[in-house]
């Protein structure tokens, strides 16, 4: 075969495969229009969101019933009924300004009249010692028993018949001679009071003289111990000598 004929065989089959293509083509298109034409637009309405609903009133509040008091008819007086009394009003006495009496508290906590005089401040305890009058008194020391005065020296020496006078002798005076000393915290005697006798006078006032100048003394003590001034008494007799 020459190559003309191919040629031309070759020309004649690109002509059909072009119209073949066009009527393929053609043909595709009509079909999609059609398609096209069948298909039904519908519109899609959204659903509207439903009114929230009201909500019901509240119930009314129930009104309790007033229920009216019974009616109580009022007591018949009757009329011999004697009056009601009037009570007189007693009367207020007017002020007169003055106001009561003020008051005052005393160094014992006792309450008083500011015109009244309050008890003693202090008081003595004991042991000697002054404290406030609602003060507690300190506690006792140790005590010792009080002592009165106790002579040192030999009581027959104070007077003897040695000191008779030969005038007392004669005139024979004789007797007994009671007598008071006050002793002080040196043991010396001083003075002395004649207390009774039988003695004459000259005897008792030789008694004393004598006394205070010989008698010595152990001083007497206190409930402390401590020395302190006392009083002696005692009786001499005098008696003229044979």
């Amino acid at each position: 075969m020459s190559s003309n004929r191919i040629i031309a065989l070759i020309i004649v089959a690109l002509i059909h495969i072009g119209v073949g293509y066009v009527l393929v083509t053609g043909l595709a298109y009509e079909a999609i229009q059609k398609a096209v034409e069948r298909v039904t637009t519908v519109d899609v309405e959204e659903p509207e969101e439903p009114e929230p609903e009201e909500e019901p009133p509240p119930p009314p509040e129930e009104v309790p019933e007033t229920v009216p008091p019974p009616f109580v008819p009022e007591p018949l007086v009757p009329l011999n009924q004697d009056a009601p009394k009037q009570e007189t009003p007693k009367e207020i006495p007017p002020d007169t300004g003055v106001s009561r009496q003020a008051n005052k508290t005393c160094p014992d906590g006792s309450v008083v009249a500011e015109t009244a005089t309050c008890g003693p401040a202090t008081k003595r305890c004991p042991d000697g010692t002054v404290v406030p009058v609602n003060a507690g008194c300190p506690e006792p020391k140790e005590r010792f028993t009080p002592k009165d005065p106790a002579p040192r020296n030999n009581r027959g020496s104070w007077v003897t018949n040695d000191d008779y006078r030969n005038s007392w002798i004669n005139r024979d005076y004789s007797g007994t001679v009671s007598f008071r000393l006050t002793v002080g915290t040196n043991g010396r005697a001083s003075s002395c009071s004649v207390t009774g006798g039988t003695a004459p006078q000259a005897l008792k006032d030789a008694t004393c003289r004598l006394v205070e100048r010989r008698a010595r003394f152990n001083p007497a003590t206190n409930g402390d111990g401590k020395e302190v001034a006392g009083s002696y008494t005692s009786t001499v007799r005098w008696q003229i000598p044979e």
